[in-house]
């Protein structure tokens, strides 16, 4: 899309020149200006070039109108692709598309992954509806979002899961992560009438050898949401 955005500006600007160009010959040339002036057939032929340019004008800017559609149109497909229309953020296609980076390779040392789980959705779906759970989700799914700025990927892996994907991971980060995450929810269940979230997690990170693969990875820290919730 940016080399067809380059294309369409250099068209432009070449037939801005031209036309300038034309304008200039015709205005400081008194002969020429005559000639245009007085013969019929000149003026006919200058009148039909000045016509061409004008409709190639249009048709660039009509390209930039269409092209800019198309961009929106993308980002519009791309979101609803990527993204959880519940939560919000990552959806299960997106964080298996950043696993699949490491299907099938070597686990790198410098991956860590945290899975949560919110433990009182069902509870919430049972007495008030699927609607305020829906809203519960959303609010935690906006808590992790801000949590891993500049930190991880975050993304929902289905019903009450969510994923944190350290891929330049350290304990500290790890750390900051969980500290940012306790704060936000305590914050909101303090200063909301809406349900409190309740939460577990298990992490996986700098486990040696005993894990060789991506996807041991995170079903360790998945099992260790029930076993220890640190991880520990």
């Amino acid at each position: 899309m940016k080399k067809f955005d380059l294309y369409k500006t250099i068209q432009l600007v070449i037939f801005i020149v031209l036309a300038a160009v034309c304008l200039y010959m015709i205005l400081s040339d008194r002969t020429l200006f005559h000639l245009v002036a007085n013969d019929p057939q000149i003026r006919t032929l200058c009148i039909l070039l000045w016509v061409a340019f004008g409709l190639c004008f249009l048709f660039i800017f009509m390209d930039f109108s269409l092209f800019s559609t198309f961009k929106r149109d993308y980002r519009e497909l791309d979101y609803a692709v990527s993204s959880d229309p519940v939560s919000g953020i990552a959806n299960r296609y997106s964080c298996d598309t950043i696993i699949e980076k490491y299907v099938d390779k070597p686990l790198p040392d410098h991956i860590g992954c945290i899975m949560f789980d919110l433990t009182n959705i069902r509870e919430v779906n049972r007495s008030f509806g699927h609607g305020e759970g829906n809203t519960l989700i959303h609010d935690f799914s906006g808590i992790l979002q801000t949590a891993s700025m500049d930190l991880c990927f975050v993304g929902r892996n289905g019903g009450n899961r969510f994923l944190a994907l350290f891929e330049d991971c350290t304990d500290e980060r790890i750390q900051t992560f969980l500290d940012r995450v306790d704060e936000k929810v305590g914050r909101h269940n303090k200063e909301t009438d809406a349900h409190p979230i309740l939460y577990r997690y298990g992490i996986a990170f700098d486990e040696n050898s005993r894990i060789q693969t991506i996807t041991d990875l995170i079903a360790l820290s998945n099992r260790r949401i029930f076993t220890d919730e640190k991880g520990e």
